[in-house]
Order: structure tokens, then C-alpha cells, then sequence
């Protein structure tokens, strides 16, 4: 069973940085990409940013290019988003997802991000 939990979510002030892990379980994700997506309070979730298994990465949000940095660890299973100058609109549930059983990244809306963790709050407010 494929498992995914993220964490380093927080509370933070505008201007900050914080760094979202997210570690996988029951598959071997050196050969998967993966992608980290938020949820807004009222609002529909859209995809942030991905990294095929080859470390390519791609950025599905335009305020995310030049804040946002995804990347891999295989050998921790784990993949990591660092936020820097974060805004108040950056506050949402943060998740990450496997599109299983793709190498690369499909776009955001692909059917086949079916692998999902249960989200990390974050909050950014003076």
C-alpha cells in the first residue's frame, strides 16, 4: 500500500521560507514522478510543481517560478519543496501526490495523480 505523509508545514509571516517534506512508502519512488498541489480555504486545488525520476522539474503554478525549488532525495524517499518569500496567498493545505504509474510529469489535472497524502497546513500571516 502506498503511503505518503508530508510535514514542515507551520505558521510563518510574509517574507519567511519554509520547507514542506514528503516521504513515500510501499513503492520505490526512484522510478515515479511526484507532485506537491495546495488547497486554499474555498478555493479548488491546483498543482504547484513536479520532478519526474529523473530530476527534471516542472512548475504547474506561475507564482510559484523563482519562490518555489522541488527536489528529490531516492535514497530518503522523499521529495521537498522549499518556499521562499511567502505570501498570504500561499496559505492552503499542502499535499503530494504520485501519478502512478507515470515517470514523468503529466499535467495538474492528470487522472493519474491517485496517490495522495493527507496534507500539511500552511499559514502565512503577519
Amino acid at each position: 500500500q502506498v503511503q505518503l505523509v508530508e510535514s514542515g508545514g507551520g505558521l510563518v509571516q510574509p517574507g519567511q521560507s519554509l520547507r514542506l517534506s514528503c516521504t513515500v512508502s510501499g513503492l520505490r519512488l526512484r522510478y515515479y514522478a511526484i507532485g506537491w498541489f495546495r488547497q486554499a480555504p474555498g478555493k479548488e486545488r491546483e498543482g504547484i510543481s513536479c520532478i519526474s525520476y529523473d530530476f527534471a522539474g516542472t512548475y504547474y503554478l506561475d507564482s510559484a517560478k523563482g519562490r518555489f525549488t522541488i527536489s528529490r532525495d531516492n535514497d530518503k524517499s522523499t521529495v521537498y519543496l522549499q518556499m521562499n518569500s511567502l505570501k498570504s496567498e500561499d496559505t492552503a493545505v499542502y499535499y503530494c501526490a504520485v501519478p502512478l504509474p507515470l515517470e514523468r510529469c503529466p499535467p495538474a489535472d492528470s487522472s493519474a495523480y491517485t496517490a495522495w497524502g493527507q496534507g500539511t497546513q500552511v499559514t502565512v500571516s503577519p
